[in-house]
């Protein structure tokens, strides 16, 4: 098993922990002083994190939150700098949010980080499910925020994701680019008859990539530099897979899946198709080998003051910004009604501590937490911390305290 961290950064001074402040500073997403502690707090961790032995460092994407909240607005740039500063821990962006993105722009930038970090990436692709910024990014292709849910406009995105994802393959799987998308309305050459008038034809005749040019002149095809220093490209992660048809795409492009499902049980039931939707592609996977399960950690001497601790600021927080979009149907418990939402009341530590979104408390409880879920799946191969509610909440330090403690107490027991 393998232990990766998932940093959703937070405007230290954000949220309804700080009220006032956040208030005082509105919107604190443009504030400078606030952001720069961001940045300081963000690269204590990942050095910290990196020393201490953890696989992965992940971070999402997401824009506009000018409330301070997942504020991290480009993960490629971001972990441009981490890998700067770190030496040996995987970086992960995810995910892209593809629908948002010219499939060369990204495959570019994709290729230079993998490039910069020579291999420590690993790339995470998502759909994007907030339509604030979703919808104004996405207007490109005409692709509106996913919500899985069969209609025409998630239906839209999914198909636009997956020929982003298909262009991006071919610029760094190919020596030279020729395509013609009509799911896009992209080609490659544009117009794709071909370029005419490229004034340094004979210095790319010399040398260019082969086939680049026409017989006639023409620009016929281009060739996306740099390729990825990992070949043919790093990993393929997805973030935090629920749908089936997500698990099912996931399988058949052979993308890891995270996922978000509490359950010890849901979780194996998800790892059990796409454990059978891999083997249809000739790929064999254990139970829970190539997939990644998310969890909220805190550790302290008991439960009660692990509770105390990481689970004072969560809830509030988790309950006004995430509730609205469906989040909160991680929490739900057998007891409640089917076709009742989860209201942001039932949404405290000690739920989310139940019904395992969350393993609060000694280390030991940690560890029984993470067995619960090789029982079902012996061969579950990544295990993510999600910090909700930590960095730019609790003090640094404590924040440190907590990845120390799993690093030293919990990891040794699952080598």
């Amino acid at each position: 098993m393998k232990f990766s961290i998932f940093l959703n950064p937070q405007i230290p001074g954000s949220g309804y922990a700080a009220e006032e402040n956040a208030k005082a500073r509105r919107p604190i997403g443009r504030d400078t002083e606030s952001y720069q502690k961001l940045l300081h707090e963000v690269r204590e961790i990942a050095v910290h994190a990196d020393q201490l032995g953890f696989d992965a460092l992940m971070m999402t994407e997401h824009h506009f939150h000018s409330e301070g909240m997942e504020f991290s607005v480009n993960p490629l740039m971001f972990l441009t700098d981490l890998a700067a500063r770190t030496e040996r821990i995987l970086l992960a962006p995810l995910g892209l949010v593809l629908p948002a993105w010219d499939p060369i722009r990204a495959a570019e930038d994709v290729a230079l980080l993998d490039q910069f970090c020579k291999g420590r990436l690993r790339l995470g692709v998502a759909r994007g499910y907030q339509n604030r910024w979703m919808n104004v990014l996405g207007q490109r292709w005409h692709a509106a925020a996913a919500r899985s849910d069969g209609s025409a406009s998630d239906t839209r995105n999914f198909d636009v994701f997956g020929e982003v994802l298909k262009i991006m393959k071919m610029a760094w799987t190919q020596e030279t680019l020729r395509y013609k998308s009509d799911v896009l309305d992209y080609q490659v050459p544009y117009p794709f008859e071909g370029i005419e008038g490229w004034p340094a034809l004979e210095w790319t005749r010399t040398f260019g990539a082969p086939g680049e040019l026409s017989e006639d002149g023409k620009v016929q095809a281009v060739s996306v530099c740099p390729r990825p220093y990992q070949n043919p490209h790093p990993e393929l992660w997805q973030p935090f897979t629920i749908s089936d048809r997500s698990v099912i795409r996931a399988a058949q492009e052979d993308i890891l899946p995270w996922m978000f499902t509490p359950n010890p049980d849901d979780h194996a039931a998800k790892a059990k198709l796409y454990q059978e939707e891999s083997a249809k592609q000739g790929r064999h996977y254990k139970l829970g080998e190539h997939t990644g399960i998310l969890k909220i950690v805190g550790i302290a001497d008991t439960t009660e003051e692990a509770i105390n601790t990481f689970g004072r600021s969560i809830p509030k927080d988790f309950a006004a910004f995430f509730g609205p979009f469906g989040y909160l149907e991680v929490l739900r418990k057998k007891e409640d009604e089917k076709h009742k939402p989860i209201s942001p009341e039932k949404g405290d530590a000690k739920r989310m501590n139940d019904v395992e979104m969350a393993l609060f408390g000694t280390p030991d409880d940690v560890k029984r937490g993470i067995q619960r879920m090789l029982d079902r799946m012996p061969d579950l191969e990544w295990f993510g911390l999600y910090m909700q509610g930590q960095q730019g909440v609790l003090p640094l330090d404590t924040v440190k305290r907590n990845l120390e403690l799993f690093a030293t107490k919990v990891i040794p027991e699952f080598p």
